[in-house]
């Protein structure tokens, strides 16, 4: 079993920054591909990005381009999520997710491993 903690969440303003960082403590994440999703109210969880298992790969949605990057720090053993430019519409419980099978896809079922989310709200 892969238990993953997200940390860095927390109440930004428009055009600020965040950093999100996964991290689990028994098992390497360069094992999987991790993607962060993120669902706000009333609506579903989608992926916001995805490294693979090598970090050679990463992808992003088209509303977080340029201005979200995704990247991995095998030596801490975490994913970390830097979010830029943040607009309100980036408010959400944000959370990473491990696929075992490094298939990067957009379904949330794709991933068996998960976190418990952490809050991001961007206000003024």
């Amino acid at each position: 079993q892969l238990q993953l903690v997200e940390s860095g969440g927390g109440l930004a303003q428009p055009g600020g920054s965040l950093r999100l960082s996964c991290a689990t403590s028994r098992r390497s994440l360069s094992e999987y591909a991790i993607g962060w999703f993120r669902q706000a109210p009333a609506k579903e969880r989608v992926l916001v990005s995805c490294i693979s298992s090598s970090g050679l790969s990463t992808d992003y949605a088209d509303s977080v381009k340029g201005r979200f990057t995704i990247s991995r720090d095998d030596a801490k053993n975490t994913v970390d999520l830097q979010m830029n430019r943040l607009k309100p519409e980036d408010t959400a419980v944000y959370y990473c997710a491990a696929d075992y099978y490094n298939r990067c896809g957009v379904e949330a079922e794709m991933y068996a491993f998960w976190g418990q989310g952490t809050q991001v709200t961007v206000s003024s």
